[in-house]
């Protein structure tokens, strides 16, 4: 435990636990602060929707602050908080200069959630029908989140592919980041009590929010590609696709003759995802680690998944069911973990080993906190050591400042 500090969360968007893995995570990072006596204070510009998780239930303050406005400078002066911590690179180029003009002693923090400059690479590369290393990794979107991890005192990286493609091909020092992935409860036997078996247990689930493109894509290619083979040894099978927002265009792969449902938003993730036989993950492009493969592992149900839907989560240990590319195999690989026990139980077996080392909360928390205290505690020497953070600190948040300044006159103009 730490003595009492204030944390300042400026979130992109209010959390929506039950639509997205990144609302979990950041649900999962509240939580991780206020277990070590963090007062933590949560805001955002976004407008909350039905879905937003009430924070108020774990004592979190929140507060809605403006974009562009310098009514952020009086709440910020006065919460005055020792560590911010900015969801995605985005909200800290929004707010990134007035946290430095008015604390420039808090320390700051940067939860990527997943390189998004990775994932629209991919999903470019996809498009084309090119290899990604065919493509030019260093495009804007690239550019503006590496300065962003650049400017904070820290940045979260969830993926361990991540981590060394920042280091390896970005020069990226390792000081800079730190490696946190999604933080679970271990699975214990007690957990495994209440897991239907895999006689009480039928069919497929695919489970993704469809604000994510490659959630998208995966549902469209495993109805138009994967499905029909699946199908051909499975005849009685059912694919049951559940996932927040989806548009008209998914509702329309709904096809009750192909046994292929679209059902929308689940109201519990984990009783779906608990009462299939294998999760199907058929993922072409993407970044960071997926939420939905966890998801499966927790409720002690195998997946067959590609190589970008598992990369680095397995972490060396043999995967939660399959991991395959290419649709015959793919297929082939879903009928065989559905029909055959044994490899099923194995699989089941090899997630909650998974979880266990790779993602238990208790191994992780402790020296992240232990290590942020480190770093408050020696913040003007961590900062002398990223002269490039300091350069960019300096010249990005000039014309960002400035161009903030320029808005929130006309916006008075405006009002007048």
């Amino acid at each position: 435990m730490v003595a009492s500090q204030k944390i300042l969360i400026i979130g992109l968007v209010w959390p929506e636990p039950t639509s997205s893995a990144a609302g979990s995570r950041m649900l999962q990072l509240i939580g991780l602060f206020m277990g070590y006596g963090y007062d933590v204070t949560f805001a955002s510009a976004a407008s909350p929707s039905e879905y937003s998780f009430d924070l108020s239930k774990q004592g979190v303050q929140t507060q809605v602050i403006q974009l562009n406005d310098d009514s952020f400078d009086s709440f910020f002066a006065a919460l005055n908080p020792t560590i911010v911590m900015y969801d995605r690179y985005v909200s800290e180029e929004q707010f990134g200069w007035r946290v430095s003009k008015q604390c420039p002693g808090a320390m700051t923090i940067l939860d990527t959630e997943d390189l998004h400059f990775l994932r629209l690479a991919r999903q470019e590369a996809h498009k084309k029908g090119v290899p990604l290393d065919q493509l030019d990794l260093n495009t804007d979107t690239a550019k503006r989140e590496i300065a962003s991890i650049y400017r904070c005192d820290v940045s979260l990286i969830i993926s361990r592919y991540e981590m060394q493609l920042l280091q390896n091909q970005f020069q990226v020092p390792s000081q800079q980041l730190y490696y946190l992935p999604f933080l679970v409860d271990s699975i214990t036997r007690e957990v495994t009590k209440y897991w239907k078996p895999f006689e009480e247990r039928q069919d497929f689930v695919f489970i993704g929010n469809f604000w994510h493109e490659p959630n998208w894509d995966a549902v469209r290619y495993l109805r138009e590609s994967i499905w029909d083979e699946i199908i051909r040894d499975l005849p009685q099978a059912t694919m049951h696709i559940y996932g927040a927002y989806a548009s008209q265009k998914v509702m329309q792969l709904h096809n009750p003759t192909k046994r292929f449902l679209v059902h929308g938003r689940a109201e519990s993730a984990y009783e779906v995802i608990g009462n299939a036989r294998v999760l199907l993950a058929p993922l072409r492009f993407g970044a960071g680690a997926k939420g939905k493969l966890l998801e499966a592992m927790q409720c002690g149900t195998p997946s067959v998944t590609t190589s970008i839907g598992a990369e680095s989560m397995a972490n060396g240990l043999e995967w939660n069911g399959t991991i395959v590319d290419g649709v015959k195999e793919f297929a082939k690989s879903v009928v065989e973990l559905h029909e055959n026990k044994e490899l099923w139980l194995k699989a089941q077996s090899n997630g909650i080993e998974l979880i266990n080392q790779n993602y238990d909360k208790a191994i992780f928390e402790k020296d992240f906190c232990t290590h942020i205290q480190e770093m408050i505690s020696h913040l003007t020497t961590y900062r002398t050591q990223n002269f490039v953070g300091q350069m960019l600190q300096h010249h990005t948040h000039q014309s960002t400042k400035y161009l903030s300044k320029w808005i929130t006159e006309k916006n008075k103009k405006n009002r007048l």
